[in-house]
C-alpha cells in the first residue's frame, strides 16, 4: 500500500468517523475530553484523587461513544479513564446539537 493509498484510506475513515457523530451527537448530554479521547455520554463522573503529592482524575461513563476510528464499535457500556492531565466535560446544549451543514440555505 502507497503513502497516498494509505492517506486516502484515513481521509475516509475520518469522514466515516465524522458522519457517525453528527447521527449520534443527538442522543447524549454531555461531551468528555481528555488527552487521548473524545467522548459522548449521558452519565459522566469524575473525581480528583491525590495520593503521594500527586493528583489524577478519575473518569467514569456509561452508554458512551467514543471518538476513535480504529475502533469497530464506538459504542461501549462502560468505561474508566485515569489521568494526570486535564478532562474537559461540557453540557450540550439543544442549539450545539445543530451541525453546520444541516441548516436550510448552507452549501457547505
Amino acid at each position: 500500500m502507497s503513502a497516498e493509498d494509505l492517506e486516502k484510506y484515513e481521509t475516509e475513515m475520518e469522514l466515516q468517523l465524522y458522519r457517525e457523530y453528527r447521527d449520534v451527537v443527538g442522543l447524549f448530554a454531555y461531551v468528555v475530553e481528555t488527552e487521548r479521547r473524545f467522548y459522548l455520554s449521558n452519565d459522566v463522573q469524575v473525581q480528583q484523587h491525590t495520593e503521594g503529592g500527586e493528583t489524577y482524575f478519575e473518569v467514569s461513563m456509561h452508554d458512551a461513544w467514543v471518538w476513535d476510528m480504529y475502533r469497530p464499535a464506538r459504542f461501549v457500556k462502560n468505561v474508566r479513564v485515569l489521568t494526570f492531565k486535564d478532562v474537559n466535560v461540557e453540557e450540550l446544549a439543544k442549539s450545539d446539537l445543530e451541525v453546520p451543514g444541516d441548516k436550510p440555505g448552507f452549501t457547505g
